[in-house]
Order: C-alpha cells, then sequence, then structure tokens
C-alpha cells in the first residue's frame, strides 16, 4: 500500500489579496512542549519582530504567548509568504531563547534539533468568521491553563497592530 502525504491545503491568495490582506490565526509550539517562552526577553523578541513587520506589509495584531506555544492573528501582504514570516519569527524568538541559556531540544534517534515543533497551524479568516470572537477564545487561554484568574492579568499578551476584521 503506498503511502500518501497531506500536503499543504490550497489556499486563495490572489483572490483575498485584491481586496486586502489575509487574515490568519496561526498557532505554533515549542518541540516537546517545552516551556520556553513565557518570559520577558521572548516577550520583547516577539514584540521588535512584529513591530518591523510593517516595512514587509505585514501586521501582527493580537497574540498570546504561553509557556509553549504562541497564538497570533497576523495579515500578510503580498511582499512575504505565511512560511516566511513564521520562520523568520521563530528564528528571532530562538535567539531570545538562546540568549537566556537555553539549548535546542534533540530528539534520541532523530536528527531534529530544534526549539520548535515542525510546522504550525494557520487558519485563514473569511469575511464571516469574527476576529473578535477568536481573540475572545485564545485571550482566555492563560485561565483555562491556570496560569492567572483573569485573561487581563497574563503579561505575555498584546497587539501590535490594529487589524479590524468585523
Amino acid at each position: 500500500m503506498e503511502r500518501k502525504l497531506k500536503g499543504t491545503p490550497p489556499r486563495l491568495p490572489i483572490l483575498f489579496q485584491r481586496f486586502d490582506a489575509p487574515l490568519y490565526f496561526v498557532t505554533f509550539n515549542t518541540l516537546l512542549k517545552r516551556p520556553l517562552l513565557a518570559n520577558d526577553p521572548v516577550h520583547a523578541a516577539f514584540r521588535s519582530y512584529s513591530e518591523r513587520g510593517l516595512e514587509f506589509n505585514v501586521a501582527t495584531g493580537r497574540y498570546v504567548l504561553m509557556p509553549d506555544h504562541v497564538h497570533v492573528f497576523v495579515r500578510i501582504g503580498r511582499d512575504m509568504t505565511l512560511r516566511q514570516w513564521e520562520s523568520g519569527l521563530k528564528q528571532c524568538l530562538g535567539k531570545a531563547i538562546s540568549a537566556l541559556g537555553h539549548e535546542p531540544t534533540m530528539i534520541p534517534g532523530a536528527k531534529l534539533k530544534s526549539f520548535w515543533q515542525p510546522g504550525f497551524f494557520d487558519h485563514l479568516l473569511r469575511r464571516d468568521e469574527s476576529y473578535a470572537q477568536k481573540w475572545d477564545y485564545v485571550w482566555r487561554n492563560p485561565v483555562r491553563a491556570k496560569l492567572v484568574m483573569r485573561p487581563e492579568d497574563w503579561p505575555y499578551q498584546g497587539e501590535i497592530h490594529v487589524i479590524d476584521r468585523v
């Protein structure tokens, strides 16, 4: 029996970019769920990378850094792909994590040595989907994880650029 590998699902970037840059909800994880992300240096690196995004027509909206994963809303313009943006962000955060004295994870018997689980989850928000509703769910993530009592108390969340989506 021949094994079929799933490819990246088809996108409609040309259709969406004709009107607006597409809005994605992106989640990516640390390898083996290592709690490396919820700290001030990594948060500062995330904000710095995201703020520079406008130079490449990338707008980073609301985000939450959890100890072992990131949730972020991002608009990607024509000058960059989502994969390029995510790869650059992982490199930037990896430097901040290394500066804290952490080493990339090495899985025994595998060649992979990284801070990151390969790939990322992305969801393209269509016109009829509510950015605010999805944000509310993500914003409450630290409460569900019992890290804080109220979502506004979580220090590793915020908004870089205002992204309007009804």
